[in-house]
């Protein structure tokens, strides 16, 4: 399995947004989208705000690949969902710290569970 370069991690986590296009059944990539990312350790995870009902969300999970691209990197990957409570707890500290800058109105949606259930990895490939 491949991983991240230390150069990579610090480019995308200091974004303030990726571009997201999962693939769609033939594997070309879908329009891509802007979304929130955060970074735990030596990963780096997105969750879609309007929960499973996003659309992005959906393409990701019928094909758990696609495309992303913030602070200059572009890169394929895979997506891998993501139960833990801990690892989730510790997400949702990032997505306050990384983006408290914002009102509630969008943080707070972010965090809640609607979103928790949509928590994805981000796995170069």
């Amino acid at each position: 399995m491949m991983t991240w370069t230390s150069e990579e991690l610090e480019r995308i986590a200091t974004a303030d947004e990726l571009r997201i296009a999962p693939l769609r059944g033939d594997g070309t990539p879908r329009t891509p989208v802007p979304i929130w990312v955060v970074r735990d350790g030596d990963d780096l995870y997105v969750r879609s705000y309007r929960g499973r009902g996003g659309s992005w969300f959906r393409a990701a999970q019928a094909n758990h690949e696609g495309r992303i691209r913030a602070g200059g990197v572009d890169r394929d990957v895979a997506f891998v969902e993501e139960t833990d409570p801990g690892v989730n707890n510790r997400i949702d500290a990032a997505y306050r710290t990384k983006y408290g800058r914002y009102s509630a109105t969008y943080v707070d949606p972010m965090v809640a569970p609607d979103a928790r259930e949509t928590t994805l990895r981000l796995v170069p490939r």
